[in-house]
């Protein structure tokens, strides 16, 4: 036996009961008020210091859980089949069910808002969740529970241990879980998270790396299924473009680009989260028609022209599953999900209408004005979708264009997963 590091801290393998005395004294220490989660060589680990830190500003009970209002049957099972989750179950299974039953814990898998889903393993395990509330239809987000691993890798958005006095609220002290978020390949959107949890008796260090390789399996697996639909939608749609006249795309739901006719073939084209047949306006090619196709739609690019332009921005970064920007206009909206940086460099110039320069946004983002580069590479990858709503000279939001900012209803919520120098001075209000 031996101790092993994990996420920066020593874990014993030869004495797990002083592991969990250890963190107890720590807990203790932070609600005691008598040390700063963060700041010296006792404290929590960041990641849990950060988590507790949002509880203690959330005002979460660590001596009382809060109650659990589960999903009803029918919205339960309604979840389960709109999740593309429900189709690499087997695959999650296959790899951690075993691994669980011989360690005595159990697999959860959730939704992107932190309901579990479906729950599997060891009777005696689920058993002993089941007087933890942590059972199908329970909500299992930090601000319900505290700090755990599937609320806390929600929010920090990667995979994510929580051992013993390391949950904030104590009634999950003998209790120890590590889960890992699930993304869709399409689009990068937050599915939800796999989790092996258990009593802590039955820790051990390399749980959070089996769970984060199974998630990536799971996530290789949906990328195959996508690309099979490309292909079969490839292969109707291209008999149709071979006879079009003038430009046009096939796309999947997505936007995922398989073929094209007069044009240069882009990756994707953002298209509305509920597209619909008719004249649509797109930010790259102005006025087009939309029309079905099976798997699919046909995009014909060009149409009468008429004031079309957007006229309305809409920033959300409100949520925890992701950020997107939605662009209003006379001849409707679509929307775009935005990769971190995209969404600190939209808040940004969202919380200065004014305009920025690429050396002030460069200390914005990495408090380094020297950074210019990075920032006029990662503007100019941005204008590809919203070219209609930029301007530069300085970097601003166009004229004319309203803008709506959407914040989370917490200021320390804003953009969890971000370094940025703005965004964390936001946090503070």
């Amino acid at each position: 036996m031996s101790d092993r590091a994990i996420d920066g801290a020593i874990w014993s393998d030869r004495d797990n009961r002083a592991t969990a005395h250890r963190l107890a004294t720590v807990h203790e220490a932070v609600l005691a008020g008598e040390m700063t989660p963060g700041r010296t060589s006792a404290a929590p680990r960041p990641v849990i210091g950060e988590s507790w830190r949002r509880m203690q500003v959330s005002g979460v009970d660590p001596d009382r859980d809060r109650p659990q209002v589960p999903l009803s049957v029918a919205e339960l099972e309604r979840r389960r089949q709109m999740s593309p989750l429900a189709g690499v179950l087997p695959i999650l299974g296959e790899q951690l069910l075993p691994a669980a039953d011989a360690a005595q814990q159990i697999m959860v898998v959730t939704d992107a808002e932190g309901r579990v889903l479906w729950r599997e393993g060891s009777a005696p395990v689920r058993r002993m969740a089941d007087r933890l509330g942590f059972d199908k239809g329970a909500d299992w987000t930090e601000d319900v529970v505290g700090t755990n691993a599937i609320g806390t890798a929600l929010v920090a958005g990667r995979p994510v241990l929580v051992h013993s006095a390391e949950h904030f609220v104590r009634s999950h002290h003998q209790w120890t879980c590590a889960a890992a978020p699930l993304h869709d390949p399409r689009d990068g959107r937050l599915l939800g998270t796999v989790d092996l949890s258990g009593p802590a008796a039955s820790f051990h260090p390399t749980t959070l790396s089996l769970v984060s390789v199974v998630a990536r399996l799971a996530e290789g697996e949906l990328r195959s299924r996508h690309h099979l639909s490309l292909e079969r939608l490839r292969s109707s749609a291209a008999p149709l473009l071979a006879r079009i006249g003038g430009r046009a795309l096939a796309v999947d739901p997505s936007g995922w680009v398989v073929g094209v006719a007069g044009l240069t073939p882009p990756d994707r084209v953002a298209l509305p989260k509920a597209p619909e047949a008719g004249p649509l306006w797109l930010p790259r090619y102005g006025m087009c028609a939309l029309e079905p196709l099976p798997g699919g739609w046909l995009i014909r690019v060009g149409g009468r022209e008429r004031d079309t332009g957007p006229s309305r921005v809409v920033l959300d970064v409100s949520g925890r599953d992701g950020s997107t920007v939605t662009v209003s206009g006379p001849a409707g909206s679509w929307s775009h999900e935005l990769t971190p940086r995209h969404a600190e460099l939209l808040f940004v110039l969202a919380a200065h209408p004014q305009g920025r320069s690429a050396a002030e946004l460069a200390r914005d983002l990495f408090g380094d004005d020297s950074r210019t580069v990075t920032v006029r590479a990662e503007l100019s990858r941005l204008r590809r979708h919203l070219a209609s709503v930029l301007a530069h000279r300085p970097y601003r939001f166009a004229d004319g264009v309203e803008v709506e900012l959407r914040l989370p209803p917490r200021p320390d919520r804003l953009l969890p997963q971000s370094s940025a120098p703005a965004v964390a001075a936001a946090r503070l209000g």
